[in-house]
């Protein structure tokens, strides 16, 4: 069996949504990074360039995740960037509440799949929930 996300696990609610976007295909994605950077910079994240910064990170697990959705989900995708006192939230919605993210097991390097992996490995809590029509995943980060 192909292990999955935590499931029925919510982020925390103190977070105000601060930005968002659309996404309806691979094409959109790399004006959603650059969106995605200069928002979390607004809000007060550390930018490396690299992968040290927690912007860098963010961007990183958001596309991993956005692409996972844009290709495996009903479009269109949404990325909610939520900001709480100590911490950021990612909220990826797709429209498929019957597919659960599934974490690739046993694949070679280069052969795709590693989305959920990077994410649990660089985010405080990574975890996902139906709602409706609908299926959020979501990763949480500190903000320093």
């Amino acid at each position: 069996m192909n292990p999955g996300l935590p499931t029925e696990s919510y982020p925390p609610e103190a977070y105000d949504v601060v930005a968002h976007w659309l996404l309806d295909r691979p094409e959109h994605l790399s004006s959603f990074r650059a969106d995605l950077t200069q928002a979390l910079l607004d809000q007060g994240a550390t930018y490396s360039g690299g992968l040290t910064g927690i912007a860098d990170q963010m961007v990183l697990v958001a596309s991993e995740l956005a692409t996972n959705a844009i290709t495996h989900a009903l479009p269109p995708t949404r990325v909610q960037l939520l900001v709480g006192d100590e911490e950021f939230v990612l909220d990826v919605i797709d429209h498929a509440p019957d597919m659960p993210p599934l974490i690739a097991e046993d694949r070679e390097l280069g052969e795709g799949g590693a989305g959920l992996k990077i994410a649990q490995r660089i985010a405080l809590d990574v975890a996902w929930y139906p709602d409706g029509m609908a299926k959020h995943v979501w990763a949480r980060f500190p903000r320093q």
